[in-house]
């Protein structure tokens, strides 16, 4: 380059007039091609918007789980550090300013963003694939790990808001009661047939088929004595089978659902990681390039 051109060309870069590489029909600023250059930045881009939208989506789960357990009230937001829910709004956080990370680098040509973003996603992926192993190779003891967490949540459903809040949200999607059928809730204190009070031998009104009172109010008193019925006369009232058979029937309805859709987002990672890696090269192929003719000029 002759020295003023060359001076101009620094110019427009310090200050971020240069045209970008996508637009123009030559050679851009760090010697990437422009199809090699916008090819591997909108694909880069497009997975980032991808996981971008899945990282929202749990956000909002941890938000809605918050809000709707009304965890930021005065009287519990000394508690709100030990929330479960804090997990998903950790987790949709942390995916959004990864994917972030990903489409500056990508767009400035970030070699150090790009570096952190690929060796984040080598991460996320032999994560999921070490947790798909274990959970395979376990797969005989998932059943009496969740019997035991189910019972347990069922055991301290008065006392901690957060078991009552997910043994609730269980029952009522998979319309079921208790772990294996609604008299497992006689081993709670208060839902003990020989406990005093109204809730003696009852159930928690996520078991009711008809929690709402004219389809707008809540009915906690739906699933009293509940537990003294016969089943023919309680299946009116409140679902009779258990959770564990609930979750294992939707795994085994959904199980080719559940195995594409993981095997396509690890694909899709994959993909990113490959994609990443490759505009890595470029770009440390162009500015050896650059130097090159800086030399020569």
């Amino acid at each position: 380059l002759r020295p003023g051109a060359r001076a101009r060309r620094l110019d427009e870069e310090a200050s971020g007039t240069l045209e970008p590489a996508c637009t123009k029909g030559t050679v851009p600023k760090n010697g990437l091609s422009t199809h090699s250059s916008c090819l591997l930045k909108n694909a880069l881009f497009i997975s980032n918007l991808f996981f971008t939208v899945m990282g929202l989506v749990v956000l909002g789960m941890g938000l809605w789980g918050l809000i709707t357990k009304e965890s930021f009230a005065q009287e519990r937001i000394g508690h709100i550090g030990t929330d479960p829910m804090l997990v998903f709004v950790f987790l949709g956080l942390t995916l959004c300013l990864l994917c972030l990370m990903g489409c500056v680098g990508s767009l400035r040509e970030n070699s150090c963003l790009l570096r952190l973003f690929s060796g984040a996603v080598l991460i996320l992926v032999a994560a999921q694939v070490l947790v798909a192993i274990a959970a395979y190779s376990l797969q005989d003891q998932i059943v009496p790990v969740l019997r035991s967490g189910m019972l347990m949540a069922m055991v301290r459903y008065q006392d901690d808001l957060d078991m009552r809040f997910i043994t609730d949200e269980i029952q009522m999607n998979l319309q079921c009661c208790g772990a294996d059928n609604y008299r497992d809730w006689e081993m709670n204190l208060y839902y003990n047939c020989s406990a005093p009070g109204v809730q003696a031998c009852g159930v928690p009104a996520s078991c009711c088929i008809d929690p709402l009172e004219n389809g707008t109010v809540w009915n906690s008193q739906c699933g009293v004595g509940a537990q003294q019925l016969v089943e023919f006369s309680a299946q009116s009232v409140i679902y009779l089978g258990g959770c564990l058979g609930g979750i294992a029937r939707w795994i085994e309805q959904n199980k080719q659902l559940i195995g594409i859709v993981g095997i396509a987002l690890l694909g899709v990672q994959i993909l990113t990681l490959i994609v990443t890696t490759r505009l890595l090269d470029n770009i440390q192929w162009s500015k050896a390039i650059s130097s090159q003719r800086d030399v020569e000029s």
